[in-house]
């Protein structure tokens, strides 16, 4: 089915028909094979899915062969989660979900069981997904090599998990032309920057009247770390700090100052160089765009 076809499927219906294997992608049109790269890249780099999803070894490094076979345990605020395996193996994974399954985990935090998905999926921004990036995702994960990885704990949380609010249909893509806006949507939906980088209010949800502020905080083996504030606050922000500084830090987890950022972010660096080079600098120009917020709830880091 073609790509144009499933979009209209997925806003009337939430419903997608996509190929369920790797082998289909060179069948496609070219727009759908467009698609699948699309979705390749949102994975993979920019939302850095496996970052959470990829299974890891007891020294924590990423297991290879296990890509998006889950079983990492994030103990943190509270909960403790255990991240689920998102390959299409039918038994241990997602291979009985339907697209639609698939797509309202995604964006509306809900499994086909109708259980509730909780932190730290980045719920409350990747709603934000637009229709078309949400079915470039659904392809891919239907086209990765499946895994049988079976999990047999499950998440907790010292709080209940309410839904975010009805099914979202009918998201654009961000204006083309427009730099700040598709840095926002980098930010935000894809890449969930905001998620960290915006305070922390009970339940896990954010306070986006003061985003870009800072302040949730990261526990692990480095110690404790917590997110700085990214605004264009000269005394607390990033103001004084230059385009390519706030790409280093992006893309190599140096500081303007130059001493390595803590984790989690450090950690992303590798991945997050790999963005193109007009995605790193529309997420400047949404950086810069952000209003200050004169507060330092972090270590700046």
């Amino acid at each position: 089915m073609k790509i144009a076809t499933a979009l209209l499927s997925l806003a009337a219906t939430a419903t997608v028909s996509l190929p369920t294997s790797g082998a289909q992608i060179w069948q496609q049109s070219p727009e759908d094979a467009a698609a699948m790269e699309r979705g390749r890249y949102l994975v993979e780099t920019a939302a850095a899915c496996g970052v959470c999803h990829t299974t890891r070894g007891a020294d924590g490094r990423m297991l290879p062969g296990m890509e998006l076979a889950g079983g990492r345990i994030i103990v943190d605020r509270g909960f403790r989660a255990v991240v689920p395996n998102i390959t299409p193996d039918p038994e241990t994974g997602i291979g009985r979900w339907s697209d639609a399954d698939i797509a309202a985990a995604i964006r509306d935090g809900r499994r086909p069981d109708g259980t509730l998905i909780g932190p730290p999926m980045p719920l409350g921004v990747y709603r934000g997904l637009s229709d078309h990036d949400l079915v470039a995702v659904v392809a891919y994960l239907r086209a990765v090599p499946p895994v049988r990885h079976a999990l047999t704990e499950r998440s907790t949380y010292p709080f209940a998990l309410t839904p975010l609010g009805p099914p979202v249909v009918g998201v654009p893509d961000p204006p083309e032309e427009d730099p700040v806006a598709r840095g926002a949507y980098l930010a935000g939906p894809v890449a969930h920057c905001m998620d960290c980088h915006t305070p922390p209010l009970p339940g896990e949800r954010r306070d986006w009247s003061r985003i870009g502020a800072g302040g949730v905080p990261f526990e692990g083996p480095w110690g404790s770390a917590v997110a700085r504030n990214i605004t264009s606050s000269k005394e607390y922000g990033i103001k004084d700090w230059t385009d390519d500084q706030i790409i280093r830090a992006l893309t190599q987890g140096i500081s303007a100052d130059g001493h390595r950022l803590a984790p989690p972010m450090s950690g992303r660096a590798s991945i997050w160089a790999q963005l193109t080079e007009r995605d790193k600098h529309d997420l400047v120009a949404y950086l810069r765009s952000l209003p200050p917020q004169e507060s330092d709830l972090a270590s700046r880091r």
